[in-house]
């Protein structure tokens, strides 16, 4: 059967193929092949959540997860930070996340944690040739150990100082620049 009106748009729709990255007068910087989501377990600042909306929209990320107690637009104080991109950027509020990462597998998404641990790689060696969702952890307890055991791969971003961690929404920041690409 021909498709034909609207039906036939809608497979086009940006939230169906991967977002390009295009320059201001509509030049396409790159088009990434496959689909990339942020997952947002249980953050507790909404400073943090909007600071990750930006962040995405500037990296072109498909979709964002906001799981559990993650505060979710609109909020005055996620509006103040992210600047208008949680107007555009596409989200959904989900309850669980082990559901949602059993979910995302079935779909055959790469699940990817970004947590320091004695069998994490160093982000930048991470390689996917699929679509992949990138768990960030909460600002307290980081990613833990039981959805590090449902994860594919474990990276995470090589310190030089004293501490070992970073604030959540820069750490998310550092790994959508280098995995945007991916």
């Amino acid at each position: 059967m021909k498709e034909s009106g609207r039906n036939w748009m809608k497979k086009w729709d940006y939230k169906i193929i991967p977002r390009p990255a295009i320059k201001p007068g509509g030049v396409i910087l790159f088009m990434r092949k496959n689909f990339f989501y942020l997952i947002l377990p249980n953050i507790r600042s909404c400073h943090n959540v909007g600071a990750m909306f930006r962040t995405a929209d500037a990296f072109g990320i498909d979709k964002i997860f906001l799981v559990g107690y993650t505060p979710a637009p609109p909020k005055p104080q996620i509006d103040k930070v992210s600047l208008g991109a949680e107007k555009w950027m596409p989200f959904e509020v989900k309850k669980d996340l082990k559901t949602l990462i059993k979910k995302l597998k079935k779909d055959k998404f790469e699940i990817v944690a970004l947590e320091k641990t004695a069998d994490s790689i160093d982000i930048k060696d991470f390689k996917t040739s699929g679509d992949f969702a990138l768990v960030v952890g909460n600002e307290v307890e980081g990613v833990t150990e039981d959805i590090l055991k449902l994860c594919d791969k474990v990276v995470h971003i090589p310190m030089l100082g004293k501490k070992e961690s970073l604030n959540v929404s820069i750490a998310g920041g550092i790994a959508m620049y280098v995995l945007h690409k991916k």
